[in-house]
């Protein structure tokens, strides 16, 4: 792996304040999520993984706002931000050096900002006012607002210019299913939170009430729901086929890795059945290691990738 600083000159990130951006960017990710930074450092191209960093800086940065606080503060919160992120993809300055780095990033690899208003949007609606889903058609809904948009301010400064529509509609896949198994995973410490993300109409169909999940009962039918939200997970997964021909040849390993991660945290919610309504089901520590170092293992020769250039610095 290289050193942080030469993936930055590789990705030819230059001028100290910026440098320093870039860095504050990637050391926020490393601290939320170690797990996709470790990925990105580890597989993904030198030349890429500043802009990917930053881009995930960002990503979290508004799904921060968008969860914290009460429904007015959220939505204050992420009114001011989005016009800070106007701002700053305007002019490439910002106080904040997220910010900064993220619109230098939006900028060098030319992503259309169409993606970074739609996710802002998403964010005051579909999950600063999330109530949960109706049916089947109002979680569509919710990835077409916010999930998929979410996935694109970050994956799509992959591709230089922004993704083709193919390619879009590959990420929109891979967040169905990635989605599905975040909600299952994360069922327990989400009803805690006050959010129930499973559609209130499959609960129907199975004859279970909320206050079945809040109470973590092991009934039949509250086993069968859950195995056939695991069912649908696992088909989203299935249709994630063919998604690695889609990505930059300098990200393969890196999304490779992320549907084998999606693919073996779904499995232990499989295993877990009932349980995962009395615990979250996290990646462990084990695997995930273990299926960086088969990556990393597998890794083709790295080739080089045209550097970013940006009209502004």
């Amino acid at each position: 792996m290289r050193s942080w600083r030469t993936t930055l000159t590789a990705a030819g990130v230059s001028g100290t304040r910026l440098r320093d951006d870039y860095t504050y960017a990637a050391r926020r990710v490393l601290r939320r999520e170690p797990a996709p930074y470790l990925a990105l450092r580890l597989l993904a191209a030198p030349p890429l993984v500043p802009a990917l960093a930053a881009g995930l800086a960002f990503m979290n940065l508004v799904d921060d706002v968008a969860e914290s606080g009460t429904p007015q503060q959220r939505a204050d919160g992420l009114a001011a931000l989005t016009g800070r992120v106007g701002a700053a993809l305007r002019s490439g300055d910002s106080p904040d050096p997220v910010l900064r780095a993220y619109a230098h990033a939006v900028d060098s690899r030319g992503l259309p900002q169409h993606w970074v208003s739609r996710f802002l949007s998403g964010a005051a609606t579909a999950e600063a006012g999330f109530d949960g889903f109706a049916d089947e058609e109002d979680f569509q809904a919710y990835l077409d607002a916010y999930a998929w948009p979410g996935v694109l301010v970050f994956t799509g400064l992959q591709y230089q210019g922004g993704p083709n529509p193919e390619q879009a509609a590959g990420l929109r896949r891979f967040v169905d299913a990635a989605q599905r198994v975040d909600f299952l995973a994360d069922l327990h410490g989400d009803l805690a939170d006050g959010r129930l993300c499973l559609p209130r109409a499959r609960l129907d169909e199975h004859g279970v009430t909320r206050a079945d999940l809040e109470a973590a009962r092991d009934t039949p039918a509250v086993r069968a729901l859950l195995a056939d939200e695991t069912r649908r997970a696992r088909a989203a997964l299935d249709a994630t086929h063919g998604i690695l021909d889609l990505a930059e040849p300098g990200l393969r390993p890196v999304v490779a890795t992320m549907v084998d991660l999606m693919a073996h945290q779904l499995t232990a919610v499989e295993r877990a059945g009932a349980d995962a309504l009395r615990r979250d089901v996290g990646y462990g520590i084990g695997a995930p290691l273990r299926i960086l170092l088969r990556a990393a293992r597998r890794r083709p020769p790295r080739r080089s990738v045209p550097r970013p250039s940006s009209t502004r610095r």
